[in-house]
């Protein structure tokens, strides 16, 4: 079967684009991964900058996948950033 495509690129262009009262109401954390070797810490780093955070977490033995490299320690920031500190 053939099934027409398409980029939705009509529809990007009648998309709102994301405001402070939706988008910038969310709270961002961002972990770092110092051992990723996919996205560099410079270019994490980089995103950080151009996609402000509210706060940054550092997890230095996690690498590209904290599930398998640093399970505990991913958890343990996860859990900081769900229950601790901006729980309402």
């Amino acid at each position: 079967m053939v099934r027409p495509g398409s980029l939705f690129i009509e529809d990007l262009h009648k998309i709102k684009k994301f405001t402070d009262e939706g988008f910038g109401s969310v709270t961002r954390v961002y972990v770092v991964c110092e051992q990723d070797k996919c996205i560099p810490p410079e270019f994490q780093r980089w995103m950080i900058e151009n996609n402000p955070v509210k706060e940054v977490k550092v997890i230095e033995e996690a690498d590209h996948m904290p599930m398998f490299s640093a399970p505990e320690k991913l958890c343990k920031c996860l859990l900081e950033i769900a229950a601790y500190k901006y729980s309402t």
